[in-house]
């Protein structure tokens, strides 16, 4: 990069220009050619953290349309679109996604499309391709395969930055306890011990108190893993069934049109969520300190009605003695079945 700010030392005019907000760096690469450099620079983004600048974004993808995923800036109550997803798997869902390492990762996912690897038409495929979307150059890139190709299947991020991903199913609908581990400095993909057991139903990844606990739908139990190599525990719990998130280390559930803040054994109502009861396809997740539900589907109430996509956000704030709901701006692009979300600090 030639000088940035006529003056001042590159390593003070970096830090100066870490202070524009996330939104704005497109225009910022306007200006002149050694902006434009720096703008899509690690220098940059590592200066924004020195400055303490960072930001948090929710990254949503819905099934309209298909691909296409969005970042909401809380702070300005606007969305940012992506570059597509570049995938050939057509119709991709039931996917994982998680965010480490600054960047957005896409994790296997099944399709009711063809198969483009292999021609299949049998209606149910899956993948176990990975993408990671880097906000530093703003593109998508291939990303080493998992070991297993796998849908519905339980993903989270480790302490130590490390993806996991166990169970759900594999081509054919065949249900699979095999599980793995992804370094993402390195690039590898490793197996760990398998689940204690599996089960014909989707599961979900979630750490709490420092511990992953894989969720079956349907199921009393959960498992717990104890350690990279020491394999899973079985826990039985009385958790209520429904969307699930975790927001400051405690388990959020909504069910029969309820917020539940659960703890190990009880659990304790904290909002009504009654106007969900008619939404299908929503997605629920912990966004900095709320929870934020996001989309959906109402269905036709009847003959000849419309199914109606939503491109809604609702947001749950939880610092108060009595949580309060509020709505933030919708998605521009998005709308309808929520595929996945996750946080992502830029």
């Amino acid at each position: 990069m030639s000088v940035l700010i006529d003056g001042l030392p590159d390593a003070v005019a970096i830090r100066c220009l870490a202070r524009v907000p996330y939104y704005l760096l497109p225009k910022l690469e306007t200006v002149c050619r050694s902006w434009r450099d720096a703008a899509h620079s690690t220098e940059l983004f590592k200066a924004r953290q020195e400055v303490n600048s960072t930001e948090d974004f929710l990254c949503v993808c819905a099934f309209d349309p298909e691909n296409v995923w969005q970042l909401y800036d809380p702070n300005r109550d606007i969305w940012i679109t992506l570059p597509v997803l570049p995938s050939k798997v057509r119709n991709l869902a039931q996917f994982g996604v998680v965010s480490t390492a600054g960047k957005l990762f896409v994790l296997g996912g099944g399709s009711d499309a063809v198969d483009p690897l292999t021609g299949d038409q049998d209606g149910s495929f899956a993948t176990n391709e990975v993408w990671a979307y880097d906000p530093v150059v703003r593109r998508w890139a291939p990303r080493a395969a998992m070991i297993v190709p796998r849908a519905m299947f339980a993903c989270c991020v480790l302490d130590g930055g490390k993806i996991l991903a166990a169970g759900g199913f594999t081509t054919c609908r065949k249900s699979i306890s095999r599980a793995e581990v992804y370094d993402p400095e390195k690039d590898v993909w490793s197996p760990i011990p398998d689940l204690h057991h599996t089960h014909n139903s989707a599961c979900t990844g979630l750490v709490i108190g420092g511990e992953v606990h894989v969720v079956h739908k349907g199921l009393t139990t959960v498992q717990v893993l104890e350690g990279l190599t020491g394999g899973w525990r079985v826990r039985e719990h009385s958790w209520v069934h429904g969307p699930m998130t975790v927001v400051n280390g405690s388990l959020y559930v909504m069910s029969h049109g309820l917020i539940y803040k659960q703890e190990r054994e009880s659990r304790k109502v904290v909002a009504s969520a009654s106007e969900f009861k008619r939404r299908i396809g929503i997605a629920m997740i912990g966004f900095r300190d709320d929870i934020y539900v996001i989309g959906g589907v109402i269905g036709p109430e009847g003959w000849n009605w419309d199914i109606k996509k939503m491109s809604d956000i609702d947001v749950l704030t939880l610092g108060s003695e009595r949580p309060g709901w509020q709505k933030a701006s919708p998605m521009t692009r998005c709308r309808g079945t929520i595929l996945g979300c996750a946080q992502l600090r830029i």
